[in-house]
């Protein structure tokens, strides 16, 4: 009888270690699948949008007519971080190029 428990208890005690291993890996392979689908369908497609904005962004040229935080103007002047722009005849406003949200040719 004594030797019977030994058995079961050797048993047991060999059984969580099978399972762990194989939840470990699973959980592995659940996490690499998750991030896998957050990169598909979420990281890449705004990483694709922010290069968009940035190359619109690049192109703001003298002229333009542009939207800046609800505000159209003709462009002005373009500096590296901001761009002037008239919003009506002699009201000239500078405005940081990251307000800009569009382009008017």
């Amino acid at each position: 009888m004594n030797q019977t428990a030994d058995v079961a208890n050797q048993i047991g005690q060999n059984a969580p270690v099978v399972a762990e291993q194989g939840s470990i890996m699973g959980m592995i392979v659940y996490c690499l699948v998750i991030f896998g689908i957050l990169y598909l369908f979420m990281i890449r497609p705004n990483r694709k949008r922010m290069a968009e904005y940035q190359k619109m962004l690049d192109s703001i040229q003298v002229g333009n007519r542009v939207l800046a935080t609800g505000i159209y103007g003709k462009v002005k002047k373009v500096n590296e971080k901001t761009i002037e722009m008239e919003i009506a005849k002699g009201v000239v406003i500078e405005v940081n190029k990251n307000a800009v949200a569009g382009i008017e040719q």
